[in-house]
């Protein structure tokens, strides 16, 4: 069994989700397996398989960042989307704004992910990839919103705050179980 969010949590830097692209119902997904062209960085694509732990995603990460630059993506020649960093370290390329109807982001909402430097969005194509990633979609990035780039959080882990015995949140407990 998969854990899922509580209904009405807001999401924080405390959150490792699964990203759900609501119109081709994919998972935002990374593995180690290089693009052939464009970067050669490792892919990102969208699976329907939900027990797959490589669609796990940090709101603020370790590991590789979801990276994207001006290299063509390799189905669709649309703005390509990778995994980049080391460790969490990265660049500039590795920011993204969450796009939402509040003024934060709610378990229930879907959102847009907008990357800061070049102002596409994070957005899923109908098209699949053949060897060696047989059945998945590519996942690119695009001008214009649509429904292709809507996404919303599922399966997920949240670390709630300690509780100190005056009552107060301590925000500031570190965690080290990633």
């Amino acid at each position: 069994m998969y854990p899922t969010l509580p209904e009405g949590d807001q999401y924080t830097n405390r959150r490792v989700v699964k990203l759900l692209n609501i119109k081709h119902n994919v998972r935002l997904h990374s593995h180690d397996v290089r693009y052939g062209s464009g970067s050669g960085q490792q892919s990102v694509t969208g699976v329907t398989a939900v027990e797959d732990s490589n669609s796990y995603w940090s709101i603020r990460g370790t590991s590789r960042n979801l990276h994207s630059h001006y290299f063509a993506s390799p189905l669709s020649s649309n703005q390509e989307v990778s995994a980049f960093g080391d460790e969490g370290e990265g660049d500039h390329l590795d920011e993204w704004t969450v796009h939402c109807g509040e003024s934060v982001w709610m378990r229930e909402e879907a959102v847009r992910f907008r990357h800061k430097a070049t102002d596409a969005l994070l957005s899923v194509t109908g098209e699949q990839y053949g060897r060696p990633i047989h059945g998945q979609r590519e996942v690119h990035a695009m001008s214009s919103p649509s429904q292709h780039s809507l996404w919303k959080a599922m399966e997920g882990i949240f670390m709630k705050p300690s509780e100190n015995p005056a009552g107060s949140r301590d925000y500031s407990h570190p965690h080290t179980e990633f």
